[in-house]
């Protein structure tokens, strides 16, 4: 959602960093730059204007004209500035805290309240209520440990109560039996009675949207509000509509009173607007993202992470969490003891290709890697998308057991029978061949020297084999290339630094889940 926004901001600020000293007519230039960057992503006026007011503020101050890297000092207050915009300065973004149990915070919805506690979702038709509904009760139950009930209050649209049902039964959570004929005030009552009946922790209430915003949904939405009292009313608004979905938060605050929103399709070609303006113009926090299609694809907003996506620092918190959540901890602690012995065949490989699609293939890891946009943006160009991990997985498929535990096997005959029962090119064969051998000999020597040297080795040999396609220039610090990006990057071969004692959070020695790393017991 913010690729448009984060390669503008990107060329104005490398533009900065390149310079010296900075004169107070070059930040008011860049900040020229900035607002105008920030409107053509739909950034709402006032938005934009109080956002480059405080910047410039800040930026043209002595702390930044007279610091030794004043180009990073604008980016660092910029970062700052918009965290602030986007969290409206609540720690690190996130929602309050709900209770003393960081599970409920991990979820994203407020819960100190008696049980059941209700959770009441509003929008406009096709926003995406009914699935963000199914999503946000699987976080609670996946995240928070609650029991809970889903009720579809939609009477309107047809098939919407068995819409939810159907995504209750996807997803294993509760529904209200639908009853024909009651309207949506009766059901929310029904629903709190056997919310408090059947021992469930939350009632999550779906109700009806319009195709926009009109007294007869306000006066209905207002009648529900009064009959289950909600402890959280959260609009759930569609990021691609860009202003329009700034315009209807603001609408159903005023009327109906929110708690917090809930935006989907953050995964979408939006500008990113939306989510700049919403807290500023409402004043209330977005407290989740739909990241997919999926019904486990949504994930708590945090505005230090948003910020850090959209200046191109990354968010490697992030990158850690999903690998923490995808890894499979027993698989990788057989591949471990597989690597220390300097054993890794094409089946090992294809679980790295696995590992990776779990992760939001190629795209998605790279998205949240500090520095990593413009690798990102050249790869795209040269070609390289996540279905090259679709094609190599294809390729190891097309091989024979034997063949995948003794890749020695293949010669010239072989590979033009593997390249046609994959449907790729020889070529492929090779590059995919080529990236193994590499791999294995690094891991073999990782298992000899361990630690920090292993990681050495593992970036040095990245750097001279693997390497980038042509035309893709790596960025600092990643040893020259990454693992297989000649026709992949299975797992990302330890492309994270070592955080502190060796390791990221959660995950052994410094690298992604697959390569050798495993989630700690």
């Amino acid at each position: 959602m913010f690729d448009t926004l984060q390669e503008r901001l990107g060329s104005i600020f490398e533009g900065l960093t390149k310079r010296g000293a900075l004169s107070e007519k070059d930040v008011s230039e860049a900040m020229r730059e900035v607002r105008r960057a920030l409107l053509e992503a739909d950034v709402a006026l006032p938005v934009a204007r109080d956002f480059i007011k405080k910047v410039t503020e800040r930026a043209v101050g002595q702390e930044v004209l007279r610091s030794v890297t004043p180009g990073q000092q604008v980016i660092k207050i910029v970062h700052d500035e918009m965290v602030a915009m986007l969290a409206g300065g609540g720690e690190e973004g996130a929602p309050a805290p709900s209770s003393d149990d960081a599970a409920d915070d991990a979820a994203g919805i407020d819960l100190a309240a008696v049980a059941p506690v209700p959770v009441m979702m509003v929008g406009l038709q096709g926003s995406g209520k009914t699935t963000s509904t199914a999503k946000v009760a699987i976080r609670l139950r996946d995240k928070a440990k609650r029991k809970v009930l889903m009720a579809s209050l939609d009477v309107r649209r047809p098939a919407a109560q068995e819409q939810l049902k159907v995504l209750g039964e996807q997803a294993g959570i509760d529904t209200l039996p639908i009853v024909a004929g009651q309207d949506p005030v009766a059901i929310a009552r029904r629903a709190m009675e056997a919310g408090r009946l059947g021992g469930y922790d939350v009632v999550m209430l779906d109700t009806a949207g319009r195709l926009a915003v009109d007294e007869a949904l306000m006066a209905e939405m207002a009648e529900i509000k009064s009959a289950a009292n909600p402890h959280e009313i959260l609009l759930v608004a569609d990021s691609l509509t860009g202003q329009d979905a700034v315009n209807t938060a603001d609408l159903f605050n005023k009327r109906v009173g929110l708690t917090g929103i809930v935006l989907t399709r953050a995964d979408g070609d939006g500008r990113g607007g939306a989510a700049l303006s919403m807290r500023a113009v409402t004043g209330k926090p977005i407290k989740l993202l739909g990241t997919g299609e999926k019904l486990d694809e949504m994930e708590v907003f945090r505005a230090e992470r948003v910020a850090g996506r959209i200046l191109g620092m990354g968010d490697v918190v992030s990158l850690v969490e999903k690998a923490a959540e995808t890894l499979d901890a027993e698989q990788a602690e057989k591949m471990a003891a597989k690597m220390k012995k300097g054993q890794f065949d094409l089946d090992d490989l294809a679980e790295q290709l696995k590992q990776m699609a779990k992760m939001g293939g190629m795209s998605g890891v790279m998205s949240l890697m500090p520095g990593m946009g413009k690798a990102k943006k050249q790869l795209d160009a040269a070609g390289m998308d996540d279905g090259v991990l679709k094609r190599q997985a294809a390729i190891i498929s097309s091989m024979t057991k034997t063949e995948r535990r003794n890749p020695k096997l293949l010669n010239a005959s072989r590979k033009k029978r593997i390249a046609a029962g994959s449907g790729t090119q020889v070529q492929e064969v090779n590059r995919v061949l080529k990236m193994h051998r590499q791999m294995a000999d690094v891991f073999k020597m990782m298992g000899k020297k361990g630690g920090r040297k292993g990681m050495a080795a593992l970036m040095n040999a990245i750097g001279g084999g693997g390497g980038m396609p042509p035309g893709v220039t790596p960025p600092g610090g990643m040893g020259g290339g990454m693992p297989g990006l000649g026709g992949g990057m299975p797992g990302m071969g330890g492309g994270l630094p070592p955080a502190g004692s060796g390791g990221l959070p959660g995950l052994g020695g410094g690298s992604l889940p697959g390569l050798g790393g495993s989630k700690k017991k």
